[in-house]
């Protein structure tokens, strides 16, 4: 194994063999696959695989996700970078060691949070994070878990209609998102309602939505393919605290499958592939000569739809709410203080 500059070279290394490589000017960046990154970057090989672990400061490390999780804002919507900035450092502490066993805390992707180091910062994300130096949320004097997901499309959502594993608790109950303007041209407003996705709509044709059926309920509820034969119709069984779909039926000729809230967005897939955008969906069929002939799915919101809404952050900051208003909305009895 052989370093030069910022580039790393695996030859002939054992499994364990690892390298940690800094920039040699000390306001530099080390460059991976072409982004730049603060700190140092730790290489290893394992499984016939390079791996790159980025160490880093943590108010740094939120340099890097503020704005890869918000996008560019304006002036205007700074309180929203800075619920952002609360929010992740809140969950890089809250998750810390995680995946210690690993060799790191935190994954770079959105099954953490979005990361993209130096490349994905912005000056309003930066002052952000320096604006909000040290401080967290917390209940009953500990860290909270905080999700947050794009686009609520209404309201949040309570955990237990997103996820199996996450045990209700005060701060992650359903908030409404509407805006306290009212209505407008004859319809409510909602804070997120700005969200390019905060409505859709997905349509399936009875033969394609069968094929895609019998491919993902054997995978993701282990029930036999050959129990959607005949699929008959789809219907919204029943609706949780937030409006959101807790339980779809698929009606086939032997009955009826259930399909939970958890399973609802892997379970139906969108024709182009990926799974539906949120649960919270209302949904329209038609039939022929007894059997499915097309579903409608409209939707409403962007992801698990647990804590806060970044759509709807923005929407806040428009109105003029600061950012310690916007966190402890979505986060109920929550509180903003200095950890550090």
């Amino acid at each position: 194994m052989s370093s030069s500059g910022d580039r790393v070279t695996f030859a002939g290394s054992s499994p364990s063999e690892r390298i940690r490589v800094r920039s040699a000017d000390r306001a530099g960046f080390v460059r991976v696959n072409g982004t730049a990154y603060r700190g140092t970057v730790e290489f290893y090989a394992r499984g016939g695989k390079v791996f790159a672990v980025n160490e880093l400061p943590l108010e740094a490390y939120l340099m890097g996700v503020v704005a890869r999780e918000m996008g560019a804002r304006s002036r205007a919507e700074r309180a929203a970078l800075e619920a952002q900035a609360i929010v992740s450092r809140t969950y890089a502490l809250k998750n810390r060691g995680r995946f210690r066993s690993e060799g790191y805390d935190l994954r770079a992707s959105v099954s953490d949070q979005a990361y993209g180091g130096v490349d994905s910062e912005t000056p309003e994300g930066n002052a952000a994070v320096r604006a909000t130096a040290g401080l967290v949320i917390t209940h009953a004097g500990n860290l909270i878990s905080p999700f947050f997901h794009s686009t609520c499309g209404g309201s949040t959502a309570s955990p237990e209609e997103a996820f199996r594993t996450v045990r209700p608790v005060p701060y992650l109950s359903p908030v409404s998102d509407r805006h306290s303007g009212g209505r407008e041209r004859e319809r409510e407003r909602y804070y997120c309602d700005l969200s390019p996705r905060f409505s859709w709509e997905v349509e399936w044709e009875g033969p394609n939505l069968g094929d895609i059926l019998r491919r993902t309920v054997p995978s993701v509820l282990g029930v036999e393919a050959s129990r959607l034969n005949e699929l008959r119709d789809v219907t919204v069984h029943r609706t949780g605290q937030s409006g959101r779909a807790t339980e779809v039926r698929i009606v086939v000729e032997g009955g009826e499958i259930p399909v939970f809230g958890p399973d609802v967005r892997r379970v139906f897939e969108t024709p182009e592939g990926p799974g539906l955008g949120s649960t919270a969906i209302v949904l329209a069929s038609s039939s022929s000569n007894g059997r499915l002939a097309r579903l409608t799915a409209t939707g409403f919101g962007w992801g698990h739809g647990v804590g806060m809404c970044q759509w709807g952050a923005i929407g806040r900051a428009q109105d003029g709410q600061d950012a310690r208003s916007i966190v402890t909305t979505y986060f109920r009895g929550g509180r903003v203080e200095a950890w550090y």
